[in-house]
């Protein structure tokens, strides 16, 4: 029996957690369809996390996954943040605002004892993690709750120390993900792979359930995934324009346009590598740049800039996360992923 099976899903299809564009929403619906929905839970306030688990609890009860950063804290550096802004500074006189002032926040937190607390409460069916897993007494307070823990790998030795560490699966994320890479051993961005040449590595290496991720947007990639070992998918960027999403109407238009077909990895919107369209800000600086702050205090000088180009329409400096296949229905969530488990005749774009 795999995972999803043991917790009462139909469909061995995992909806991925998308920090910034989604809520409760998009992870109940995908949970009624038969597949797994997920709730990123980095960005959210407490009160803001407990409210949206108190909706899950009454649509799915504990049949969900809650998705948690397992970072370390990087504090902020003065010199750093000063040179960046320094670096912003022609943008910041072309739309007429100031950077901000005061310690700089990043609004990314890693997995801590509240969350813990609150795992404690709700106690959901999964709980996964991105960037390896946290401390070994947190990690051992979400397994006494009897979740599921997964966590991401992107290459065979991050799976390896998964598997010794005791996670339930590994959600083995291929290069042409969109969004943050979860890669954690290593910063090395030649080490990574795409999923169909992962996915296989992975399971020959592990012995636990491996979920593919990266690339997957219709039910071709899913029979493929599986036929490689895989014992469900991880979809995202399929799920972006789904009637459900919070995807803004920028990165609505950005990913159903032909300049979706041109992704890179970048760190110039948070300090890690993340994937997604590349505009202006990755083409004028290069979407790779040493200068930016560490992991997450690039966003918080781009925050007022952000929030100027997006009153006049423009995404200069938003990050439109988006994986190297954009293939985004505007349809109800239930319906994507029922497609995607082969249920359902082919999606319109």
């Amino acid at each position: 029996m795999t995972p999803l099976q043991q917790i009462g899903c139909a469909l061995p299809i995992v909806q991925a957690p998308m920090a910034g564009v989604q809520d409760s929403g998009l992870a109940i619906a995908v949970g009624l369809a038969g597949g797994l929905g997920s709730l990123p839970a980095a960005m959210l306030e407490l009160a803001a996390l407990e409210h949206e688990l108190q909706t899950l609890d009454r649509h799915l009860g504990r049949r969900y996954n809650l998705n948690f950063f397992a970072h370390a804290p990087n504090p902020p550096t003065p010199e750093r943040e000063t040179a960046w802004q320094q670096l912003l500074s022609s943008y910041y006189a072309e739309y007429g605002c100031a950077p901000p002032s005061g310690s700089p926040s990043g609004q990314r937190q890693p997995f801590s004892d509240p969350h813990a607390v609150l795992v404690e409460r709700y106690r959901p069916a999964v709980v996964s993690f991105h960037f390896g897993l946290p401390a070994g007494d947190l990690l051992r307070r979400v397994k006494d709750c009897g979740a599921q823990v997964w966590s991401s790998a992107t290459t065979v030795e991050e799976a390896r120390w998964l598997e010794q560490r005791g996670v339930d699966a590994i959600i083995a994320q291929g290069l042409e993900a969109g969004g943050h890479r979860g890669m954690f051993l290593s910063e090395r961005l030649d080490d990574q792979l795409g999923s169909f040449a992962l996915l296989p590595q992975i399971v020959d290496a592990v012995r636990i359930p491996v979920i593919a991720a990266g690339g997957i947007v219709g039910p071709a990639e899913v029979r493929a995934a599986m036929a490689l070992g895989a014992c469900a998918i991880q979809a995202g960027t399929v799920y972006l324009c789904s009637d459900e999403a919070g995807t803004s109407a920028l990165h609505r238009a950005a990913l159903q346009s032909p300049v979706a077909r041109h992704t890179a990895l970048t760190n110039l919107f948070s300090g890690r590598p993340a994937r997604g369209i590349i505009n202006r800000l990755m083409r004028e600086h290069g979407p790779l740049q040493p200068a930016a702050p560490a992991f997450p205090h690039a966003s918080a000088a781009l925050a007022p800039l952000r929030a100027a180009a997006e009153a006049a329409g423009k995404d200069d400096f938003t990050p439109l996360w988006c994986g190297q296949h954009a293939r985004c229905p505007a349809r109800p969530a239930t319906e994507i992923t029922r497609w995607l488990a082969g249920l359902e005749e082919e999606t319109e774009v």
